[in-house]
Order: C-alpha cells, then sequence, then structure tokens
C-alpha cells in the first residue's frame, strides 16, 4: 500500500507525513503561474526592450490600419516598448492616410514622432501621454465636394468620430504645418505653426499661426493667434483672433468656437476695411459700384450654406452704413441684404452711375466721365455693365436713405428696392423726396438680352421750382410755380450711354399755374423794355403769373426734339424749337418769347442754348437779332435817331395758349391758342441732324 491508516483513521504517506491540504496546492498553482507570467512579462519587456521593439512595426501598422479604417505606415525607424514603465513610441516617417476621395495622399505624415505613453490610458478612458516631441508635421484638413464628409473624422460619413486629441503632460511641437481646403467656399490654406511648448500639460501663451492661401481664385494672406491653446486640447472653448490680407482689404475675425474646426452657429466678430468694397466683394464674385475708402464692422454667423452678417455699421468715403446681409452659397450664389444710411455724400453716389467717386471729387463729373470710356465733353458715362458677373449671382436688396449731402441737389428721403435674378436687374421702385416732391422710378437692365434691354420710367410728382431751383441761384420768394414731369425711354447697350444713345421715348415736364419773379422770366423772354422799366421801378421782384407750361421732347435713336416747348404766362408765350442728342450729347435749342401786350425795346429774337451736356452756352446775339439792330440803324440813319426805336417794339400780338393739351403733356400737333385753333409756332417733334 502506498499510504496507511493511522490510529486515528487518517491517510498518510509512506513516509508518514500527511499529504499537502488543497488551498495550499492551489495557492501554489497559482503563485507558480504568477510567476510564470511576470517572467513571460518581463521576458517580453527584455525582450522589447533589448530590441526596442522594431520588430512589432509591421504588426503595428497592420492592426492600426484595422482600427483607423486608413493605411498608417512608418517609412523609417520604429520603436514600441517599455522604458521602463511606460511605454516609449517612435516612428519616423509616420503616415495616415486620407479617404480615397481626397485630393491629398495623406490625413497626417511627420519626419519624427517620439512619446511616452501611459499604458493603461490605451485602455480605459482619455489617452494620456506624458511627453510628445513633434518633429515637421503635417496634417491635410479637408472637406468632400458635397461638404458631406472630412478627412479627420474616421468612419462612415455621419457615423465617424472626429481625431480626439489626448492628454499631454509635456510636449515640443516644431515644424508643423496644416492644409485646410472647403470646395463649396472654394478656398485653400496652407499654414505653419509657431514652435509650441508645454509643461504640465499647459502651454500657458497663444499659439500663432501664418500662411496664405486662396479664396475663388483671390490670393490672401492670414495671421492667426489661438489665445485658448490649453482649453483647446481639454475640449474646452477655443478663442481665435484672425487677421487676412486680400484684394487690398483687411479683415479682422474674432470669436470663440466649440472645436478648432467648427464654426456652424457661433457668432463671430467681424471687422473689414479697404480702399474699396467692391474689391472685398470681387473675391467672392459679386459685383458692386466701386465705392472710398470703407471700413464695417459685423457679426457673422456661419448657418449651413449661409453666412448671416447682423449688426453691420460703418461709412464708405464720407457716408454712413448700416443693415444686415445674408450670403447664400447655394446652387447659385446670392445675397440679400437691408441696409439704412442716415447720409449719403453726393460724391459716394457717383458710382451708382458708372462713375468713380475719387475722380468726382478731385476733378469733377466729366473727368470721371472720361475715365470710363466717354469723350471728352461727354457726361455720361460709359462704363460696360458687368455682364458676365450679373449673371453668375443673384441678389435682393432694401436700401433707405436719409438725405444727401448735395449743394445744388435737395434730396432726402430715398428708398430703393433692387433684385437681380440671372441677369436682369431692376431697381423697381426706386424713390425719393425732391424740394417738397417725390421722384418715383423703374429702371430695368435685362443683360439675358444681348446687348442689354434697357428701360427708363421716372416720374416727377409736382414739385416747388423755388426750392429745386434754389441751389442754382435762384431764390424762393415770390416763386410760387411748380413742375412735373415724366421720362419713359428704352433702348439697348450695356451703358448708360450706350443704352440712352438709342433709345427712343418721350420726355415732358409740365408747369401749372403759379408764379415766378420777373427777374427770371424776363431774362429767358429778353423782354428788355418790360426788363428795364421794372427795374428803374424797383419792381423787379415782383411776381409774373404763369398760366401753363410744357418743356416736351420726343426721342427717336437717342435723338430728343422738342415736341412741344411751350410756356404761356400773364404777358409772354414762350416757344421753343430744336433738340439734343444723348449720343454726341450735343444741344441746339432756341427758345422765342412773344409779347402779348405792347412794350418797347423787345429783342423779339430766339435765344439759343448749344454746345454739349458738359460745356452748354447761351446765345442771345442772334442772326434775328443782328438783323433788327441793322434795320434799326438803318431807320435811324434815314430819319431820325427816335425812328430807330421802332425795330424793338413788340406790338403785342402773341395767341395764349390752351393749357389743357399743354397740362396733359400731349404733343405738338395736339397743342391750341385759346381760341381752338392749331398752334403752328411749337416744335413738330423733328430736330433735324444735331452733331
Amino acid at each position: 500500500m502506498d499510504a496507511t491508516t493511522g490510529i486515528y483513521g487518517a491517510e498518510t504517506h509512506e513516509d508518514g507525513h500527511p499529504p499537502p491540504h488543497p488551498h495550499r496546492y492551489a495557492l501554489r498553482i497559482v503563485r507558480n503561474v504568477l510567476l510564470a507570467v511576470v517572467a513571460g512579462v518581463f521576458a517580453i519587456w527584455l525582450v522589447l526592450f533589448v530590441t526596442k521593439g522594431r520588430f512589432l512595426k509591421h504588426p503595428f501598422e497592420r492592426i492600426a490600419t484595422s482600427l483607423a479604417d486608413r493605411k498608417i505606415s512608418v517609412g523609417g525607424d520604429f520603436q514600441l516598448y517599455f522604458a521602463p514603465l511606460r511605454i516609449k513610441f517612435v516612428a519616423e516617417g509616420l503616415q495616415v492616410a486620407n479617404p480615397a476621395w481626397a485630393g491629398q495622399p495623406n490625413l497626417f505624415s511627420a519626419r519624427r514622432i517620439d512619446a511616452r505613453i501611459a499604458p493603461l490610458s490605451l485602455l480605459f478612458g482619455r489617452r494620456h501621454i506624458y511627453t510628445l516631441d513633434l518633429d515637421q508635421g503635417a496634417a491635410d484638413l479637408e472637406w468632400d465636394a458635397r461638404h458631406q464628409s472630412n478627412t479627420w473624422t474616421f468612419g462612415m460619413p455621419g457615423k465617424g468620430k472626429p481625431l480626439e486629441m489626448p492628454r499631454i503632460d509635456r510636449a515640443t511641437v516644431i515644424g508643423t504645418r496644416i492644409r485646410y481646403l472647403d470646395p463649396r467656399m472654394q478656398v485653400v490654406a496652407n499654414l505653419e505653426v509657431d514652435p509650441i511648448t508645454s509643461t504640465n500639460a499647459r502651454i500657458g501663451k497663444a499659439v500663432a499661426v501664418r500662411g496664405d492661401g486662396t479664396l475663388r481664385k483671390t490670393p490672401f494672406r492670414v495671421n492667426a493667434r489661438l489665445l485658448s491653446p490649453d482649453e483647446t486640447i481639454g475640449r474646452g472653448e477655443n478663442a481665435l483672433q484672425l487677421r487676412a490680407w486680400a484684394a487690398n482689404n483687411v479683415i479682422d475675425v474674432s470669436g470663440k468656437l466649440p472645436s478648432i474646426s467648427d464654426v456652424e452657429n457661433v457668432p463671430l466678430h467681424v471687422r473689414a476695411q479697404g480702399r474699396d468694397l467692391s474689391d472685398l466683394l470681387s473675391i467672392i464674385d459679386v459685383t458692386i459700384p466701386h465705392t472710398r475708402r470703407y471700413a464695417l464692422t459685423a457679426q457673422l454667423v456661419k448657418d449651413d450654406v449661409r453666412y448671416r452678417f447682423t449688426g453691420m455699421s460703418g461709412r464708405f468715403g464720407n457716408s454712413d452704413l448700416a443693415g444686415t446681409l445674408t450670403v447664400t452659397n447655394g446652387e447659385r450664389l446670392r445675397l440679400d441684404s437691408a441696409l439704412k444710411t442716415r447720409q449719403l455724400d453726393i460724391v459716394d453716389a457717383a458710382p451708382f452711375i458708372g462713375y468713380n467717386p475719387d475722380i468726382v471729387a478731385a476733378k469733377g463729373a466729366v473727368a470721371a466721365a472720361a475715365a470710363t470710356g466717354a469723350g471728352p465733353r461727354n457726361v455720361l458715362p460709359d462704363a460696360r455693365l458687368p455682364v458676365d458677373a450679373m449673371q453668375r449671382f443673384d441678389a435682393a436688396l432694401t436700401w433707405q436713405i436719409g438725405v444727401v449731402r448735395s449743394r445744388n441737389v435737395p434730396v432726402q428721403d430715398i428708398s430703393l428696392k433692387l433684385t437681380l435674378d440671372r441677369g436682369r436687374l431692376a431697381l423697381s421702385p426706386l424713390t425719393f423726396s425732391m424740394a417738397r416732391g417725390t421722384v418715383s422710378s423703374d429702371l430695368i437692365f435685362d443683360t439675358r438680352r444681348r446687348p442689354s434691354a434697357v428701360s427708363y420710367d421716372i416720374r416727377l410728382s409736382p414739385t416747388p421750382m423755388g426750392r429745386l431751383l434754389a441751389g442754382y441761384g435762384v431764390a424762393q420768394s415770390g416763386t410760387t410755380g411748380s413742375i412735373k414731369g415724366r421720362i419713359k425711354l428704352e433702348g439697348r447697350g450695356d451703358t448708360i450711354h450706350d443704352s440712352l444713345a438709342s433709345s427712343s421715348g418721350r420726355i415732358a415736364f409740365v408747369m401749372p399755374q403759379g408764379t415766378l419773379w420777373t427777374q427770371n422770366a424776363q431774362l429767358a423772354e429778353l423782354d428788355i423794355g418790360t426788363f428795364v422799366t421794372k427795374m428803374f421801378e424797383g419792381k423787379l421782384k415782383k411776381p409774373i403769373e404763369i398760366n401753363c407750361g410744357l418743356v416736351g421732347f420726343t426721342v427717336r435713336n437717342g435723338i430728343a426734339a422738342a415736341d412741344p416747348i411751350l410756356i404761356d404766362t400773364s404777358r409772354n408765350v414762350v416757344t421753343g424749337r430744336g433738340g439734343f442728342s444723348f449720343d454726341s450729347e450735343a444741344v441746339d435749342l432756341a427758345f422765342r418769347a412773344d409779347g402779348k401786350k405792347f412794350s418797347l425795346f423787345s429783342g423779339q429774337s430766339p435765344v439759343g442754348v448749344r454746345g454739349h451736356f458738359a460745356d452748354p452756352s447761351l446765345d442771345v446775339i442772334s442772326p434775328q437779332l443782328i438783323g433788327r439792330a441793322g434795320a434799326g440803324l438803318g431807320l435811324a440813319v434815314l430819319a431820325t435817331p427816335v425812328a430807330g426805336l421802332l425795330a424793338f417794339v413788340d406790338i403785342g400780338d402773341a395767341k395764349s395758349a390752351a393749357c389743357g393739351p399743354v397740362l396733359a403733356g400731349a404733343g405738338a400737333a395736339a397743342q391750341r391758342t385759346t381760341s381752338g385753333k392749331p398752334r403752328k409756332d411749337v416744335g413738330n417733334g423733328r430736330a433735324g441732324k444735331i452733331d
């Protein structure tokens, strides 16, 4: 027998000792296993320490590629071992691939990474890195064309997770470069990050970034500062300041982002300044009239494809500007804005009709017109409409303007509604107050038709002439007459000059019953006898009555012909003939006044207005006047000097006008005398050739 039973019945071995207790046997097994595990771990540690874990390079690449669903490779030295209890990781030429759709091969690459990592953090909680030295790191942050996926989010689109930043106690990062691409915004940025050093998981100072790039093919430079790098690493707020230079503009952006790459629905403070606001908007292919130097501030919020600028305020030239602007970067670029201006300087308004405001301010309108390509004596701008740009984007604008600062034009309360739809620009309605009257207009520029189809419809409500002409030296006292009118023209052309030079339509201004200073009326009528008499009597400012008046033109192919010019006063009937050309801007008009009562020393000859829009001249020495002077001289020689006065006597046979057709703005053919007879002394709507 191997064992015997003792006197107490206990089992014993042959040597007489009892067998080991089962618990002690189990403990021995556990001890041996632990010793084996420790020995195995030590052996692994020793092997890794001796070999630096270099043999794990390919398994690391394979496992990391599988976990990240991205190809990860190490081109140079690789180390992965415990030193002594922390994991040491060294990789030279590390590359993390981009998705297949990206334009660059790698999301991240680095010349060398040297890190000490807490082992258990790889299994539990947030990754913890004790030290990190990163040399020549390069990151490619790119959105896809549909703006649904980006390179820094791992996994399936819509289900992936962005790369999380680990906790890093101490770091030295040098030579970092970042490329950012957003095809929807058409922006590419190449950035360099200043060296970063952190201690005790804190960087402690702002991180500076600088670089350049393009936005819709416009080059730019940028300097940025991440003011809260420690919070950024800790997934807290990201306080950012940025300044960019592009197309002679300076743009400042500041704010706090929820993550370093997330600007959705985040309010940012924006300030832009430069020499011309049109240069800024041209970056996004939006064309507006030129402006003088500007400075604007606003709050920017990005909401998917919309960029909303609210609380906008600032100045351009000598004018103020406030309001809102929304840029929608959808299938078609679109601008929606509501603007307000308290005071608009008349020079700042010059670009709205094609003038350069700086040239207007320095040299005047004629020089500004010449700068657009117009002739040396022309004032109509010849700047071409930006047809291609107008067909690339759409817009809707409302603009309220309080007062226009001008020495001669009393304009205020401007209300403008603008719509641009695939190349058709409508300023409708455009209204403003002028000298207690109202101008309402509808202007259409349809660039979808070639050349552009342009229509002008401008309506002037009854406006006091005294206040309207006050800026030109006409006093208001004693002038109660008013004027109303309409300009309705249609033409073809890609410039204001060309569209008017080819236009046809009608221009008519009607003067209902009122009064004018005798001084003004008599000078226009050249009734020297009445003028001199009143001057000696001291009644120069005594008003005379206007029964009715009409200054009308029929326009054909850019030539405006008087149709008719007819003003009936208590003393005279003033008529006019001739016209002007929108093409050459030449003027050839003749006005004649016939007295209703006897008047001595009345010239009774036409007063000519000739020249061009830019430099009209008054011709009071006409052939008729010279002829009458010659007749008077002949009578004086043949008879007596007193007889010479007879040549200047107006017998007062002018026929009063029937005011009905006049007040209706009717053409010359409809005009009648008070007795109902057709008038033959007014223009017939034909001006002949005007050079």
